[in-house]
């Protein structure tokens, strides 16, 4: 079993999610000890527990210390199935950080997954929920057969009440995914592409319509960066 050291670097929960998508696609077992370490409150969080717990839906891994503040865990990996969960992060709780592990293990498993999760789409320590539609899905497209994030209400800290449903159809397995990873083309990106456009998303809470909060923060940015009439979607 490999044994993990969560305080290393900057010692955050990002450890901890990497690991756990390594090890299902590996079959290697692993033990994370100092979970957290580098943060103001170590331990596992409200939102890792969720990761797991989903994880633990769609497969048959084994996980062990599993509990709330935890400083060390132990998971074995198990066989991914696809097919409709759901989960309810809580609160604000960061479902981009969610998206960052159950994202790749839907890609690997045995036939097409849904997932309907709620909680917060644009909270502070996490990309947002746009970050990940325009930014990181286009490089994850070619590595399955459909691959499609849909924001059906964005969420806001802290009271949360964002909803995301995420439809995978897997093209690469599990257990073979090395067999076949020369059919789809190479990851690679060494240095920053040669800059094309601006595209600006401002996103505010109902709430704050009256204020015009989105209409503000999209007329700051443009006093603040000078480009050449930017694309701009406020909702």
């Amino acid at each position: 079993m490999i044994v993990l050291d969560g305080a290393y670097g900057e010692g955050g929960g990002q450890i901890l999610r990497t690991a756990l998508v390594l090890s299902l696609l590996t079959d290697q077992p692993f033990r994370i000890e100092n979970i957290r370490r580098g943060r103001p409150n170590p331990g596992l969080k409200a939102q890792h527990l969720h990761i797991i717990n989903a994880l633990l839906q769609m497969s048959d891994s084994q996980v062990e210390g599993l509990q709330l503040g935890a400083l060390s865990l132990s998971f074995s990996p198990g066989q991914l199935r696809g097919g409709v969960y759901a989960q309810d992060i809580g609160t604000a709780g960061a479902i981009p950080l969610f998206l960052q592990t159950m994202l790749p293990a839907a890609m690997f498993a045995d036939s097409s997954t849904t997932f309907t999760i709620t909680g917060g789409t644009d909270v502070r320590g996490a990309m947002t929920i746009d970050f990940w539609l325009t930014v990181l899905l286009p490089f994850l497209q070619p590595y399955a057969h459909r691959l499609e994030l849909q924001v059906k209400q964005h969420g806001f800290y802290p009271a949360g009440g964002g909803e995301v449903k995420l439809r995978v159809a897997p093209r690469l397995g599990q257990s073979n995914w090395r067999d076949h990873a020369a059919e789809c083309p190479p990851l690679t990106i060494l240095e920053r592409g040669a800059w094309q456009r601006i595209r600006l998303f401002s996103v505010a809470a109902q709430e704050l319509s009256g204020r015009r909060v989105a209409e503000r923060q999209a007329t700051g940015f443009r006093r603040t960066v000078t480009v050449d009439k930017p694309a701009i979607n406020i909702s």
